[in-house]
């Protein structure tokens, strides 16, 4: 078992790939104790908690990572999740909700079968990793859930996946607020158009090059810039921010 006196120890879903991955290394590197939470991908899932050692290594921090499957959507698995870091670690200090789905479809044409596959994911999975979350975060500890930056720009073909993560931002905003006086921080990041394979999957290089060119930084944002964002809502510099939704796009909207 990690010495919990020294390590802090975080939860992250999604953790097998994109900002998941990035986030689950940073932390590792920070010198957090990492639970990389992933649905179905063992291999990727593994070769992230190996890479967020390395990190840690490098980093002269001390961390370490183990992996834990589990469907978000699933309360029991959820639960198992949490266990598995409270058996390994001691207790759990931070959450980070990055699991989810982005199919893209016009309103008109969206199957709805796929809509209620992607609110199981983003809306359901969210509130189950906010139960556990509400209910285990140590003291001191922070939830960081995900939204995206399309509710402010209102892209075609993003309705659905807009109307999932208006959920989610209602349900961290409010969550801040239920967890008065148990010195817990619950916010949302918000990220543009972001460099990961959902964002690019399915798009031709001009409508890349469209979308990299908005923000005034003129690119896309990288996982790392928001898994940035997250270690700093991670940590005790970040504690003061509570109940906020963070738009991390390099200033496009």
């Amino acid at each position: 078992m990690t010495n919990t006196s020294t390590h802090r120890v975080a939860v992250v879903t999604g953790g097998s790939r994109g900002i998941g991955r990035e986030v689950a290394l940073r932390l590792a590197a920070d010198g957090f104790a990492v639970v990389v939470g992933y649905a179905g991908r063992t291999d990727a899932a593994q070769d992230t908690v190996a890479a967020a050692e390395a990190a840690a290594e490098a980093a002269g921090a001390g961390g370490s990572a183990i992996p834990a499957q589990a469907d978000v959507a699933d309360k029991r698995a959820v639960a198992g999740m949490f266990d598995a870091a409270e058996a390994e670690f001691g207790g759990v200090d931070v959450v980070v909700h990055a699991a989810g789905r982005m199919p893209l479809s016009t309103v008109a044409d969206l199957d709805l079968a796929v809509l209620d596959e992607l609110y199981r994911t983003n809306i359901r999975g969210t509130f189950v990793v906010a139960q556990q979350a509400a209910r285990r975060l140590r003291r001191g500890g922070s939830l960081i859930t995900f939204s995206t930056s399309i509710l402010g720009l209102a892209l075609p073909r993003y309705g659905p996946y807009a109307a999932s993560k208006g959920a989610v931002e209602g349900l961290t905003l409010i969550l801040a607020r239920e967890l008065r006086g148990r010195d817990v921080t619950v916010n949302a990041v918000a990220p543009g158009p972001t460099a990961t394979d959902l964002f690019l999957h399915g798009k031709d290089e001009q409508t890349i090059a469209r979308l990299a060119a908005q923000p005034p930084l003129e690119r896309l944002g990288t996982p790392a810039d928001i898994a940035g964002v997250v270690a700093f809502l991670a940590s005790p510099a970040g504690h003061w921010v509570n109940g906020q939704n963070i738009r991390v796009n390099g200033g496009i909207v």
